[in-house]
Order: C-alpha cells, then structure tokens, then sequence
C-alpha cells in the first residue's frame, strides 16, 4: 500500500482585500487550498481570479487579512515578517515567467546567486551551482552570459537557480509562457521530476492547457475562490479534453 503524500501548503479560510472604503476589492475570499509533497499542483484560472495574489501569500511575499496559511509545517500567520523572509530564503525556491536573469552574469554567477545571499563562500556555492546546472542538464553552460542562450536554455538556468538551496517547496509563475511546445515540455518534464525525485513540493500557476498533462492535480479558481479541486491526471483530462 502506497503511503498518502503529505501536506506541504495548507490554507483555510484566507481572506486578502485591497484598497480601502468603496475602494476596497475583495481579492481572495475564504480560501481553501492545498497542495502536497511530491506532488504538482496545478493553480489555473482567469486573469484576475486571485492565483498571484494567493501563492504571493504561501511564499510569504503578502499578508492575509484573515486564515490560516502553514507551509512545510511553518504557520506563517503567526510569524514575524523578518522570520517569514528568513524562511522563504531557505525553504522556497522561484520559477518564473520571464526568467529574471542577471544578464552581465555568467550562467554558473546567476545560479550562486541565491547561496551567496545566504553567505556562502563562493567557492562552495560555484560547486553547488555547477551541480545544479548537471541536474538541468546543461552544465557546458557554466561560463555563457544568458543573451547567448535559448529561451529553453534560459528558464532551464532559472529551474537551476531555484533548485541551488535544494528548498522543499517551488513556486512557478507561468513556466512555458514564454517557450515554445518543445522547450515547455522539456520544462515541465523536468520540473515533474524534480517534484517525485525528491518529495519537493511544485505548484504551478499557468494558462497554458499544454503543459496540463504534467499535474498531478489541479485547482482551479475563479473570482476570488476556489471552485474546485481536480484530485487526478484523468479528472483533469476528463474537465479539459477540448482543450489538450
């Protein structure tokens, strides 16, 4: 018998408002969410339905108004802010859209990044990121700027960077947006990976019905809520067939 994956995010009950008076915009409305270690999540929905706002929250980069928000076991609500940046440096690690490289830094510096923020000597963080870039399957890259890179290439660099510190838990904000099938899915088979190889935690927030064949499950959310949670790669493919 197959152990049950563990919660690696638990919200309940979140509220977030912007703004103030008849001003004010109810963003995020009692939500519920999930997501588990060795696991993809999914988050997809409209513009506007509250995904940014609500993993902006899991990772510790906004305040709830109100709810319950642990992660990795950390109960952020109750901590300070200084603690909760402390814990996203170590625990968290980003993937994002447009890749946010450092463009006069070599390939192997951008990777380091992360650890000497933390204070690691550089000789021990080129190690780590030269190990990295093994792990994504370009280490002959080490030494190019990312302007001599491919798009694939690029966010295959920004998979290495959030991977260097080995966090638990990563968060990717439209991963294949910016690539074409073949490099989005060469993306998320190494994402998927990652996520079973070592129990990480991978939550994706995505508009791009390609990439859905690589969730384990799926939530999605529409004006402020979550309105449903598909539990299985065939209740997902059942709810999107038109458009995979």
């Amino acid at each position: 018998m197959v152990a049950p994956l563990l919660p690696a995010i638990s919200v309940r009950a979140l509220d977030k408002s912007f703004g103030e008076g008849d001003a004010r915009i109810h963003v995020l409305k009692q939500i519920a969410f999930e997501a588990r270690q060795g696991e993809m999540m999914f988050l997809v929905g409209p513009s506007g339905c509250g995904k940014t706002t609500l993993l902006s929250i899991v990772a510790g980069t906004l305040r709830g108004d109100g709810g319950e928000i642990t992660v990795l076991g950390h109960r952020l609500h109750t901590m300070s802010r200084a603690a909760v940046t402390a814990f996203r440096a170590q625990h968290i690690g980003f993937i994002f859209q447009q890749f946010n490289l450092i463009s006069t830094l070599t390939v192997a510096e951008n990777v380091s990044v992360p650890l000497l923020i933390q204070g690691m000597s550089v000789r021990e963080a080129e190690r780590r990121a030269e190990k990295a870039l093994e792990r994504v399957g370009i280490p002959e890259k080490a030494n190019q700027v990312p302007g001599k890179l491919s798009g694939g290439q690029q966010q295959r660099v920004a998979i290495a960077r959030a991977l260097v510190h080995e966090p638990p838990l990563i968060i990717c904000d439209e991963p294949t947006a910016s690539l074409d099938r073949e490099n989005g899915h060469r993306v998320m088979d190494l994402l998927r990976d990652i996520a079973r190889d070592a129990g990480r935690c991978v939550v994706v927030v995505t508009h791009d019905p390609r990439t859905y064949p690589f969730a384990d499950r799926m939530s999605e959310m529409e004006d402020g809520r979550v309105l449903r949670v598909l539990q299985s790669q065939a209740e997902i493919h059942a709810q999107h067939t038109e458009q995979l």
